[in-house]
């Protein structure tokens, strides 16, 4: 089976932890790199990935990298890529990407060129003056860097942080991906006690119940490489079968969710049962102010935070309360997300360690307290 070079565009500072993702999935040669991660695989390690990852964002096959200076460099540049092996006579290829500091600046000619290069191609290699476009959708991605131009093809389709459960959220919920990315880094097992006292839509309780029980994120959807000519559905099919096999059903974890809004327990609730481990979790109304610690127990939250002054001044007096709820002992651990910078100043203590991230476009920080 061939092997082809794959990349995962993942958050910022969650690379080490899609790495990790890679390499235990049987991934080759895995390579981190600024907000993304590459390895090698065939067609299978391609829908284990996409089954499998917490953390990535999409699995594209990189089909090539060059450097192009003009409109005609990139148009022969992309008219090399041998885009036959992948798509099919009567299959689409939309095409879409960006530019960065480099001499190619317009995006929508840049798309047109592209498109233009791989439609000759495509006309050549099988001998028709046209091409359908009616069957599966192969989305081409590009992007330039510093005139280096780099051709994917996404093979997921709807982003892997579509799990599949939230099909409702709060106004600010945090990307599955990201909640996953964090819960690793809180190292959440299965034998773990986790408590979100700002649950929202309960995405961090979640993403723990399937880290805890190793339940493959995708294991429930569909994607877009499945319903191209060359995949073989028979590697789907045994690459679920063994995300099935991975699930631990007995397990010692559980955890509880609060939120002071009971719209926000609710839809907590309905979206725990839609990821089917409702066994495992619930969520409860319950005000920040009356927390109540248990020993052992990993705190993971991201709390509200102000962007007018009002708000602000709110939610740097929740930290307070945080700072005296969330006591040193009793074994436990706090990983608390957020954007503001004095965060620690009115938490009432530096943290353990802390780790820059970003949710959305939201520079933030991950304050780790485990000591």
């Amino acid at each position: 089976m061939n092997k082809y070079k794959i990349a995962c565009p993942c958050h910022f500072g969650l690379e080490s932890v899609l790495s990790f993702e890679a390499k235990k999935i049987g991934a080759e040669n895995v390579t981190a790199d600024n907000g993304r991660v590459t390895f090698e695989g065939d067609l299978s390690i391609i829908a284990r990935a996409n089954i499998c990852f917490s953390t990535a964002e999409r699995v594209l096959i990189q089909l090539a990298e060059f450097k192009a200076y003009s409109f005609e460099d990139l148009f022969q540049g992309v008219r090399n890529i041998p885009f036959e092996e992948f798509i099919g006579k009567d299959e689409a290829f939309p095409v879409k990407g960006y530019s960065l500091n480099s001499k190619l600046k317009s995006i929508p000619d840049c798309q047109s060129v592209i498109k233009k290069a791989a439609v000759e191609r495509m006309k050549e290699k099988y001998g028709v003056n046209w091409l359908e476009e009616s069957g599966a959708v192969h989305q081409i991605q590009f992007g330039i860097m510093k005139d280096v131009v780099t051709v994917y093809l996404d093979t997921s389709g709807t982003g892997l942080h579509k799990r599949g459960y939230r099909r409702n959220s709060n106004l600010a919920p945090i990307k599955e991906t990201l909640a996953a990315g964090i819960i690793d880094l809180a190292h959440v097992r299965e034998n773990s006690f986790v408590c979100d006292p700002f649950c929202g839509s309960g995405t961090f309780l979640i993403e723990s119940a399937f880290k805890a029980l190793c339940i493959a994120p995708g294991l429930n959807r569909k994607f877009a490489a499945e319903r191209w000519e060359i995949s073989d559905g028979s590697i789907w099919s045994e690459e679920r079968k063994r995300a099935i096999s991975l699930v631990k059903k007995n397990t010692e974890f559980i955890g509880k969710g609060f939120d002071i809004d009971n719209e926000c327990v609710m839809l907590s609730n309905d979206n725990i049962k839609k990821a089917g481990v409702a066994s495992k979790l619930t969520a409860y109304q319950g005000d920040i102010r009356n927390f109540e610690e248990v020993e052992n127990a990993t705190v993971i939250c991201n709390p509200p935070y102000g962007e007018r002054m009002l708000e602000l001044k709110e939610a740097e007096n929740l930290y307070r309360i945080m700072g005296k709820k969330f006591r040193k002992g009793n074994g436990n651990t706090y990983y608390i997300i957020s954007p503001h910078e004095d965060f620690e100043k009115f938490f009432g203590r530096p943290a353990d360690k802390r780790r820059k991230l970003y949710n959305g476009m939201i520079k933030c920080q991950l304050f780790m307290y485990f000591k």
